[in-house]
């Protein structure tokens, strides 16, 4: 590591103290712990400390809460300057950018990412920018592998990023503005570029990279029950449906953007349907009971205004293409046939799943 040392005096401010809100925090933390253990409360503290102050801790900072907590201050120092989390010395004051060098990141285009810092912020790291709005580090694994490359502002981080979407990020930053934290390219999560692919959304994603199936595992023997009626496996038609619609879509994307989002892919290739406010008698339908729509799916579903089964059953050709797009699965909604399951379940019949 790296040795660490608090930044010089002249940068220094005189004191510190917590704002209102902030101590009363703080004495929170600290209650937490028996009385002669609220020295385990220092890296919250800490943390809160550096976010009032402008994402930074001064000397006078650590010696307050050392005070605070009846700790030597050779003890907290030892604290600030062993995790890297903590900043000693001023940041961007609309941005400290901390880009993962780590193995995945780097592997994904991290050094692409430091190249822009270089020339957009300062050759150097830790050093601000011209106009002091903004600073940056390399750090290690900050946790986001299967994003990668990422990097961390502040609290927040932005993953699946391009230069070209980081350099979107960094302008908002310099607007005044604060981006929108989580992947850049359209996912939802950690899930496979092609979309959510869990045992409870099968069958398998195609257009997950590489297309390969996954098989469902087999369950573990349940006492017996009465049987229920076997179900149909998808007809051919759907399957076929699927393949062409599949095909058509991806052709469309493959001519849009890079960072096109979801929405902007979904508009470039159907018609978005029209969705409610809120559920009929503030009692949505459970819409995993169609086969295909785990909870992920379920949740997207609602943001978009669809609560009932009845929606699903009167979705248009195009509306359908719209919705598998945005879902990062075009084809699936015909292979699985949610509408033909939908208007089943809406006229009070069984799901496939049960």
């Amino acid at each position: 590591m790296s040795v660490r040392r608090l930044a010089p005096d002249e940068v220094q401010p005189a004191s510190f103290a917590f704002s209102a809100d902030n101590l009363a925090w703080a004495k929170v933390q600290i209650g937490k712990f028996p009385a002669d253990r609220k020295a385990s409360a220092v890296i919250p503290l800490l943390w809160r400390a550096q976010e009032q102050h402008a994402y930074w801790l001064p000397k006078a900072a650590i010696e307050y809460i050392a005070d605070m907590l009846d700790m030597p201050y050779i003890r907290v120092f030892e604290v600030a300057t062993f995790y890297t989390m903590f900043q000693l010395q001023p940041v961007g004051k609309k941005a400290h950018v901390q880009v993962c060098g780590t193995t995945p990141c780097m592997l994904r285009g991290s050094e692409e990412l430091i190249k822009i810092c270089k020339n957009r912020i300062h050759h150097d790291q830790f050093h601000l920018s011209a106009d002091g709005d903004f600073s940056w580090e390399e750090v290690e694994c900050a946790g986001a592998c299967v994003n990668a490359p990422m990097i961390q502002v502040f609290s927040d981080t932005y993953e699946d990023l391009t230069p070209e979407s980081f350099e979107k990020v960094l302008d908002a930053f310099a607007r005044g503005e604060k981006p929108t934290p989580g992947p850049q390219n359209g996912r939802h999560g950690s899930e496979p570029l092609g979309g959510a692919l869990t045992l409870r959304d099968l069958p398998f994603n195609a257009s997950s990279p590489g297309g390969a199936a996954v098989a469902e595992k087999p369950k573990a023997k349940a006492k017996a029950e009465p049987k229920s009626e076997p179900v149909a496996e998808t007809s051919s038609a759907a399957a076929d449906l699927a393949a062409r619609e599949e095909a058509e879509i991806k052709a469309k994307l493959a001519t849009l953007a890079a960072d096109a989002t979801p929405e902007q892919k979904a508009d470039a290739v159907g018609t978005k349907p029209k969705g409610m406010a809120a559920a009929r008698d503030a009692k949505a339908d459970k819409l995993q009971r169609i086969k295909g729509i785990g909870p992920v799916n379920e949740t997207k579903l609602n943001a978009l205004g669809i609560f009932h089964f009845d929606q699903i059953a009167s979705w248009t050709r195009e509306e359908i293409r719209w919705v598998g797009t945005y879902l990062s699965f075009p084809g699936r909604i015909d292979r699985e046939e949610w509408t033909v399951q939908a208007t089943t379940l809406a006229a009070g019949g069984p799901s496939v799943k049960e």
